[in-house]
């Protein structure tokens, strides 16, 4: 039942069908190179060709009209980079395929609108947590009695002895639909998620629904809230707005994770037996592979040494080939969300959610060269055990699922098609920054002072 507007420019699709123009050798289409077509909203420019003063009139006119298209093209907010360029100088372009075309939506144009009225609403709540009980009963008594709605909970909640000793409740928790985690399935029935708690309340909500995930708004009532946008004291506004629709959301991208046990052949010549990096067939016996789990992750996936003292040494692989090996306490491979998660700890940069990347970073490396990096999200990576690793690996998704990493084992990750539509409660922008700034204090500094007079400059050159 969700459904995003897509708003694309005018002829790209026919611009990334056609074949290249062929030109005349003598007459040539006559183009303003101080305006070019890929910033125009991806509809080229060319002007036609005439003779004499006519041709002259033209370029004057377009000489003219161009600053209005920069200024048009200026004007225009788009998170995405514009259209690029296909040709480059008077020869090269290129080649189309338009087979391999994706159309991706600017963020900045990401509106949420109801194909039809929500009706199922599923409410996560951090348990374990006693000020959170007021909200949720008040929350639930909003959708129930005031939206008429159809309210999703676990059953650990309604089992919550403060929750079942108070009676003015009990008519409220009567009509509440319950569910328990791995046991019944509610992924096609909920049209809208709300978390009460913090980001790890996200990241819980996000593991259970491993296919499409519903639109999910979030409210700030834990510790940090770097995923939280929305304040409690105003809920039935916010609510409501989200219900009429037209809210801006941001796709939070998630990564698609399998453990493949017994898929590589050990052997101690695996690295002198490789040919330019790329991983021998020989060594991977797709029969004896077996998917031991398969998961959605919305933050990370950590590979690290576990109890073992010695370094973990593992090998990492991207689109079959050897990239590396990575010597240390582990190695965090992580979304853009995640990017201020462990991986801030660990010395990575931090992305915007909307960039379509997926982020490498190494935990206490031995080494002084190893910088975190940013790989295409379209690549698949794989993390497999060295020939010669003194011990095993442990590996966890989201800080949940920890499991041990054998010889033979491998860990494949990918960008999702699953991705976490998260409601903002301003913009995909200003949400970004206020939560860098107020969750974890990005650039805060005392400001330096200003100077005086002019003597003090004079003092300060000299």
């Amino acid at each position: 039942k969700l459904i995003l507007v897509v708003n694309m420019p005018d002829k790209i699709q026919e611009r990334q069908g056609k074949l290249p123009r062929r030109r005349k050798e003598v007459k040539r289409s006559l183009r303003r190179p101080d305006c070019p077509e890929h910033l125009s909203g991806g509809s080229a420019h060319w002007l036609p060709e005439h003779s004499g003063s006519e041709a002259s009139a033209s370029v004057e006119d377009t000489a003219e009209s161009c600053p209005k298209r920069w200024d048009r093209c200026r004007r225009g907010h788009f998170l995405h980079g514009p259209y690029p360029a296909t040709h480059f100088g008077p020869k090269a372009c290129v080649l189309p395929n338009p087979t391999s075309v994706m159309h991706i939506q600017d963020p900045a144009s990401q509106r949420l609108t109801w194909s039809k009225p929500p009706l199922n609403v599923l409410v996560i709540r951090k348990i374990r947590d006693e000020t959170l009980l007021e909200p949720f009963k008040e929350l639930c008594r909003f959708l129930v009695e005031e939206k008429h709605l159809m309210v999703y909970v676990e059953k650990k909640v309604v089992d919550d002895g403060s929750l079942m000793r108070d009676d003015s409740f009990s008519a409220i928790c009567n009509q509440l639909c319950t569910f328990r985690e791995g046991f019944d399935d509610i992924s096609d029935r909920i049209d809208l998620i709300i978390c009460l708690g913090g980001d790890g309340t996200l990241l819980y909500a996000s593991s259970l629904f491993q296919g499409s995930v519903p639109p999910v708004m979030a409210f700030h009532l834990g510790s940090l809230g770097f995923l939280t946008p929305f304040k409690f004291e105003s809920f039935r506004t916010e609510v409501d707005k989200v219900f009429e629709g037209n809210a801006a959301i941001i796709l939070r991208s998630r990564l698609k994770v399998k453990v493949v046990k017994g898929m590589v052949q050990r052997n101690e010549q695996l690295l002198s037996t490789q040919e330019n990096g790329i991983l021998p067939h020989n060594h991977i016996n797709n029969e004896a592979g077996k998917i031991t789990l398969q998961l959605q992750v919305l933050n990370e996936v950590v590979v690290d040494r576990g109890p073992s003292s010695y370094l973990s040494n593992v090998d990492l692989y991207l689109d079959g080939r050897l990239i590396t090996s990575v010597q240390g306490d582990g190695v965090i491979v992580s979304t853009p969300t995640g990017s201020t998660a462990y991986a801030a700890a660990a010395g990575a940069s931090m992305i915007h959610p909307n960039v379509p990347a997926i982020m490498v970073t190494p935990i206490c490396p031995h080494s002084l060269s190893f910088r975190p990096i940013v790989v295409p999200a379209g690549v698949e990576l794989m993390i497999t055990l060295s020939p010669d690793a003194r011990n095993t690996a442990w590996v966890s998704f989201d800080g949940r699922k920890r499991q041990e990493i054998q010889h033979g084992d491998s860990i494949k990750i990918t960008t999702s098609c699953f991705p976490v539509p998260s409601i903002c409660c301003h913009d995909l922008v200003y949400d970004w920054f206020d939560s860098l700034a107020q969750c974890l204090h990005w650039n805060v500094r005392k400001k330096q002072t200003r100077l005086t007079d002019a003597s003090d400059s004079s003092e300060t050159e000299n």
